[in-house]
C-alpha cells in the first residue's frame, strides 16, 4: 500500500450522554468520503483513543468499515500502554479487513529503541497488514531513531509509511535520506510544505475533518503539481488555523470545527473540557478567513 493523499483522523462524536454517537460518526465518515480524502484513520488522538475503552474502539472500528466498505483506505490505530493490548487491536484491524494499521510508540513505559521496535514488530506479526508508523514523542516521550527504524525495515516489509511528529526537521532530514522506503506523511502541520519539499506524499491532518478541501488544495499543489509557489500561499492562508490548533485545546478545536461545518460532534471525554465561547468566535473568524484565501488562490475550487 502506497499512502498518497490526505488522511483524515476522524473525530468520534459523543451524545449528550457522553457515549459515543453513532449515527453522528457515521455522518462524519460520510462527509469525509464525499470530500475526497484518501484515506480515514480511526483510533488516533484526534479520535480521543485514550478516553475509550477497549470494546469501544473495537465497535468504532467494526463500524467504520460498515459505513466505509472500500470506499477509502481504513486505517486503524493500535495506540495503547501495553503491547498485549496494541497486539489485540491490530487482530481486529484485520479482522475487519482494514486497508492499514498504526503503529506509535508505547507511552509512559519510555522503552529503549530496541525495545520499541520489538514492540511494533509484536503488533506486525499480529495484523500482517500495511503499517504506518506514528513517531510522537511530544505524546509518548520517547522518539523513534536510526536503530528503531533500521530494526524494523530489516524485519519486516510492512511498515511502509511513516507519520512525523517530533517537529524536528533534522527527524525529517535523516528519514528523508536513509529511509527512503518509509513514505513520508507530514503529523507536524505547519511544516507541511516543508515535508512536501522532501518528498512527503501524504498528510495526517485532523484539521481536514472540517477543512478538507483546503487541505486537499495543498496536497494537490504541492505533492500532485510541484507548484511550491501555490503551495506557500495555501500554506500561509492555513497558519493562523495551525496556531490556533496548538494553543492547548487541540481536539476540542477540531470537533468545534465540525460543528461550523454542520456535522454532530458533541463534547469531549474527562479530562478535557470545551472551548469557551470566545475561542469559538476566534474559530469562526479563522475558519471563514482560510476557507475565503484558499479560494482566491485555488479559483474557488477548495
Amino acid at each position: 500500500m502506497k499512502f498518497e493523499g490526505i488522511y483524515t483522523p476522524a473525530i468520534t462524536p459523543l451524545d449528550a450522554a457522553g457515549q459515543i454517537d453513532k449515527k453522528a460518526f457515521a455522518e462524519v465518515l460520510e462527509s469525509l468520503i464525499a470530500a475526497g480524502v484518501h484515506g480515514i484513520i480511526i483510533g488516533g488522538s484526534t479520535g480521543e483513543y485514550y478516553a475509550h475503552t477497549a470494546q469501544e474502539r473495537f465497535d468504532l472500528g467494526a463500524l467504520a468499515k460498515e459505513v466505509i466498505g472500500s470506499r477509502t483506505a481504513l486505517i486503524i490505530g493500535t495506540g495503547a500502554v501495553r503491547t498485549e493490548d496494541s497486539v489485540e487491536y491490530a487482530k481486529a484491524a484485520k479482522a475487519i479487513k482494514a486497508d492499514a494499521i498504526l503503529v506509535g510508540s508505547p507511552p509512559y513505559a519510555l522503552p529503549t529503541e530496541q525495545e520499541n521496535a520489538e514492540h511494533a514488530l509484536a503488533i506486525d506479526r499480529a495484523a500482517d497488514l500495511p503499517i504506518m508508523l506514528y513517531n510522537y514523542p511530544g505524546r509518548m516521550s520517547v522518539s523513534m531513531g536510526r536503530e528503531f527504524f533500521r530494526t524494523v525495515t530489516a524485519a519486516s516489509k510492512n511498515f511502509v509509511a511513516i507519520k512525523e511528529s517530533s517537529g524536528q526537521t533534522g527527524q525529517l532530514h535523516m528519514l528523508a535520506r536513509e529511509f527512503p522506503q518509509l513514505g513520508l506523511s507530514c503529523g507536524w502541520d505547519d511544516q507541511a510544505l516543508e515535508f512536501f519539499a522532501w518528498g512527503a506524499r501524504s498528510w495526517v491532518c485532523a484539521g481536514s475533518n472540517f477543512l478538507p478541501a483546503e487541505h486537499i488544495a495543498l496536497y494537490q499543489a504541492c505533492a500532485v503539481e510541484n507548484d511550491f509557489a501555490k503551495g506557500r500561499r495555501i500554506m500561509s492562508a492555513m497558519l493562523p488555523l495551525m496556531d490556533f490548533l496548538e494553543e492547548g485545546k487541540f481536539v476540542q478545536s477540531i470537533k468545534h470545527g465540525c460543528e461550523i461545518i454542520g456535522l454532530r460532534s458533541g463534547g469531549v471525554r474527562a479530562p478535557l473540557k470545551g472551548l469557551d465561547e470566545d475561542q469559538k468566535q476566534r474559530l469562526q473568524t479563522i475558519v471563514t478567513e482560510l476557507k475565503r484565501e484558499v479560494a482566491a488562490v485555488t479559483g474557488g475550487q477548495a
